[in-house]
């Protein structure tokens, strides 16, 4: 029987802290909400891997982030309670759950109806009752709650969301995979009026998004 209280420890102390993060509050939210909750059923000893996990078994591949990719991606959004925070393929609801612990108010996004059920039935299963899940189109975002302070995306870009971006509040930030493989970096956007600044944050790998997936151009 796995101790998911230590696992959840160990996973803070070897993964997160080595991977630099270190914002306390966050350290303290992914120490408490217990991600066994959020894989698939008969799956819970895989919880707390330093891998992405499968946690769809149906329609469009969906993962949960390694987490110190995530505690990453999450710890240079910089959240502050209060904070209207967009969750982009949220999965199974475990992003969601550690943003909600931050205080943000969270809009959690998937494509599937299915998949979106099982966020609202993990989430209410970890004690987490205001996160609103929504169904749409991932690369439109979800703009009758915008705008919003940050956005998340969990899994990996090839071409810039713009839609999304543009559902930024001034000051909003979006951080997101970009790229795959060898080249794809955690890459940090942040509005200041109609501008867009760009930076790339520490290398890192996440499952492609499909709806993000770069078109092949012609060739001649």
């Amino acid at each position: 029987m796995v101790d998911f209280t230590q696992a959840r420890r160990m996973m803070v102390d070897g993964q997160l802290r080595t991977f630099d993060v270190n914002d306390m509050p966050l350290l303290d939210a992914m120490d408490s909400v217990p991600r066994e909750l959020f894989v698939l059923p008969g799956r819970e000893s895989l919880a707390y891997i330093d891998q992405d996990i499968l946690v769809s078994d149906s329609g469009e591949s969906r993962y949960m982030l390694s987490p110190m990719i995530l505690g990453r991606m999450i710890q240079a959004l910089e959240i502050d309670a209060g904070d209207k925070v967009l969750d982009i393929a949220c999965g199974r609801g475990y992003s969601s759950a550690v943003l909600s612990k931050l205080g943000a108010q969270v809009t959690a996004l998937e494509a599937d109806d299915t998949l979106a059920a099982a966020a609202k039935h993990c989430l209410s299963a970890a004690g987490v009752g205001d996160v609103t899940v929504v169904t749409g189109p991932l690369e439109q975002g979800y703009a009758a709650n915008s705008p919003y302070d940050a956005i998340v995306l969990n899994g990996s870009v090839e071409v810039r969301p713009d839609a999304l971006l543009q559902q930024l509040a001034e000051g909003g930030r979006l951080v997101c995979v970009k790229g795959r493989g060898r080249a794809a970096r955690a890459t940090l956007y942040v509005r200041s009026g109609d501008a867009l600044g760009e930076r790339s944050l520490f290398e890192a790998a996440a499952p492609l998004l499909a709806p993000f997936v770069q078109t092949p151009g012609f060739t001649f």
